[in-house]
């Protein structure tokens, strides 16, 4: 599938992706795509955020791909147990943050704890960091393992985020047309 063909919705984490974030130059460079903007960024809900998400999932008029970045892989994987529509054709998951078990992840992220580890509805890939602050390489492989998702190692990025160094992040670029093409 072409990138042109899909409706390309963002999922950003708690706190939202910053400016100079890769999802933000992924918006302003791919023409359809947009944030699914949430009401509460800081102190989200679980039932908040599947509303909003599964909302802009039902209006979109394409195919759609979701992009995902920390605690908006959660929303993804949350979603796709409750959405039964067949519009999402893939999701790109980037450095899910481990809620139930890691020390580091902030206490705002609780609400999004033990969420079903049921094979996604849809291809995806999963990218991790080696040394994500907020969640081992072993439990991103677990995760991987258990929605089914196509697993790549980044290598040390970090939460691939701004802080890592990560802001254009071509790397991310190529992977997410890989996840494309074979769709």
């Amino acid at each position: 599938m072409k990138t042109a063909d899909a409706d390309i919705l963002i999922i950003p984490g708690l706190g939202h992706s910053g400016p100079g974030h890769w999802q933000h130059r992924w918006v302003e460079k791919i023409r359809n795509a947009h944030f699914v903007e949430q009401d509460e960024w800081d102190a989200p809900t679980l039932a908040g955020w599947l509303e909003t998400l599964e909302r802009e999932i039902m209006m979109a008029t394409r195919p759609v791909v979701l992009v995902g970045h920390s605690l908006g892989v959660h929303a993804i994987v949350a979603a796709s147990q409750t959405v039964a529509d067949t519009k999402v054709r893939a999701a790109f998951l980037v450095a899910p943050p481990d809620v139930d078990e890691h020390p580091e992840v902030p206490a705002e992220t609780s609400p999004f704890r033990g969420l079903p580890r049921d094979p996604l509805k849809f291809p995806s890939m999963l990218v991790a960091s080696s040394n994500d602050p907020y969640c081992s390489i072993e439990r991103a492989a677990e995760f991987a393992s258990c929605w089914g998702s196509d697993f790549h190692i980044a290598g040390d990025a970090g939460h691939i985020n701004v802080e890592s160094g990560h802001g254009p992040w071509p790397e991310g670029l190529l992977m997410f047309t890989r996840l494309m093409s074979r769709i």
